[in-house]
C-alpha cells in the first residue's frame, strides 16, 4: 500500500519519521521579524493580492495560455514551519515508491526496532535541513501537492503555490526596498512555475517517475557503498589521470552513482535549469511600468548574495545550493538564447512533449536544442547574451 493511500495514524515503519522531521524543522528554525497581529494580516493579504496580480503579467511575457487559468492550485501564504512541514510531505510522497520497493526486496531492513532507530536519525538529519532552508526560501510552486493531500489529509485540487511570510518580509527589510514592489517581484518568480506545470501536464509525472528511478537506483544498491566510495575516492581532482573531473563535479553524491544513476540526475538536472531560468526570464521581463523599483531590487538582491558569510556559504555548498544558484544562471541564458534565436512562439514548443525538453549538454549549447527540436531549418538571427540573473530563493 502507498503512501497516498495508507492513513497517517496507521502508517508501516519507514526509513524516515517525516512527522518528526516536520516538527523538529519548525523547532530549529529562528523565529521571523516581530510585528503586530494586525501588520502581519497586513502583509499576508498584500501577498496574496501580488500572486494574483502577477497572473497578467506572466501571461504577456511568457504568451502561455495557461496562465489565465488560476484554478489549478492553490495560493498559501505559510510561516517557515508551514513550508518545512509541507516539504516533509512532499519528500514522504516522492520517496514512498522508492521505500517500498526496498521494503519488498530487504523486508528484514524494516523490523520495527531498525526502523525506529534509523528513522529517528535521519529524521533529524532531515530536520536539520529543513529547519536551515526554511529560513531561506523566499516563495516555492508546489507540483505535487495534489499527491500530497492524500497523505496530510488536506484538500489540493492540483499545485499549491507557498510564499513563506516571514522570509519575504525579513529580506524586504534587509535590501530596504520598497515592499509592495519587492512582494510584486517575488510572486511574478512562483507563478511562472505553476504556469509551467500548467503548460505542460505531463511533466508532474515525468519528474515524478524521474527521482523514482533515482531513489529506487540508490536504495537498491547499497550494498555496493563500499567499492562506490573508494571509486569515488579515487577519481576526486588531484588523484590519479583527472579523467574523472565531470563526473567528480556532482558533487559527493554524484561520485557514489552509477552511469544510469547520473544520466537520470544529468536529466533532472537540465530540466530544473530550464523551470528556473525560465522563471527568471519572466523576472527579467518586467520593467519599472510593472514593478517601479525593479532595478533596484535586482541590484540590492544581487549584491546580498555577494555577502554572505564563510558558515552560510558552506552550508549551502553542503545542501547542493550553489548548484542550484548556478541553475538560475545556466537556464536563463539557455531561455535569452532560444527566445532571442527562434522568437517566443517556437521557444514553448518546449512545454509539449518530454521529448522536447533540453538535456544538460543542450543547456549550455542551446543550438543543439533548437537542431534537434525545431529542426535544422529553424530560422535563425544573433543571438544576444543574456545579463547574469538576478539569483531567487
Amino acid at each position: 500500500m502507498s503512501a497516498a493511500q495508507r492513513p497517517p495514524e496507521t502508517e508501516a515503519p519507514g526509513i524516515v519519521r517525516w512527522d518528526l522531521a516536520a516538527s523538529a524543522a519548525a523547532r530549529l528554525t529562528p523565529p521571523g521579524p516581530r510585528m503586530s497581529a494586525r501588520a502581519m494580516q497586513a502583509a499576508v493579504a498584500s501577498m496574496r493580492r501580488h500572486a494574483e496580480a502577477s497572473v497578467d503579467h506572466v501571461h504577456r511575457i511568457t504568451g502561455l495560455e495557461a496562465a489565465r487559468d488560476l484554478r489549478d492550485s492553490t495560493v498559501l501564504v505559510v510561516d517557515r514551519a508551514g513550508w518545512s512541514k509541507a516539504n516533509a510531505q512532499a519528500f514522504q510522497v516522492l520517496m514512498e515508491p522508492a521505500v517500498e520497493a526496498l521494503r519488498r526486496r530487504r523486508p528484514e531492513q524494516f523490523g520495527a526496532a531498525a526502523t525506529a532507530l534509523g528513522g529517528t536519525a535521519t529524521a533529524m538529519e532531515m530536520a536539520a535541513v529543513l529547519g536551515f532552508l526554511s529560513a531561506k526560501v523566499l516563495g516555492q510552486y508546489d507540483p505535487y501537492a495534489g499527491l500530497v493531500s492524500a497523505v496530510a489529509a488536506q484538500r489540493h485540487p492540483g499545485g499549491r503555490l507557498m510564499l513563506v511570510a516571514p522570509n519575504i518580509l525579513t529580506i524586504e527589510r534587509e535590501l530596504n526596498v520598497e515592499p509592495e514592489d519587492f512582494r510584486l517581484w517575488v510572486c511574478l518568480h512562483e507563478q511562472t512555475h505553476r504556469v509551467q506545470f500548467a503548460a505542460a501536464p505531463w511533466l508532474r509525472e515525468h519528474m515524478i517517475e524521474q527521482i523514482n528511478e533515482l531513489a529506487d537506483s540508490l536504495m537498491g544498491h547499497a550494498e555496493t557503498l563500499g567499492a562506490r566510495l573508494t571509486e569515488a575516492v579515487r577519481s576526486l581532482p588531484g588523484r590519479g589521470s583527472g579523467t574523472e573531473e565531470p563526473k567528480a563535479s556532482l558533487g559527493v553524491v554524484g561520485l557514489l552513482m552509477g552511469k544510469r544513476e547520473r544520466e537520470v540526475l544529468s536529466h533532472l538536472t537540465a530540466v530544473m535549469s530550464l523551470l528556473e531560468g525560465h522563471a527568471n526570464f519572466v523576472m527579467d521581463g518586467v520593467d519599472a511600468s510593472v514593478v517601479p523599483s525593479v532595478r533596484t531590487i535586482r541590484r540590492r538582491f544581487e549584491r546580498r548574495s555577494e555577502l554572505q558569510g564563510s558558515l552560510d556559504r558552506f552550508v549551502r555548498r553542503l545542501l547542493g545550493m550553489d548548484a542550484k544558484m548556478r541553475q538560475y544562471s545556466d537556464g536563463q541564458r539557455f531561455v535569452s538564447t532560444v527566445v532571442e534565436t527562434v522568437g517566443l512562439e517556437r521557444f514553448n514548443r518546449i512545454w509539449e512533449a518530454p521529448g522536447h525538453l533540453p538535456t544538460e549538454a543542450e543547456i549550455h549549447a542551446p543550438e543543439r536544442w533548437i537542431e534537434r527540436v525545431l529542426g535544422p531549418a529553424a530560422p535563425l538571427r544573433p543571438a544576444v547574451r543574456a545579463p547574469e540573473p538576478p539569483k531567487m530563493w
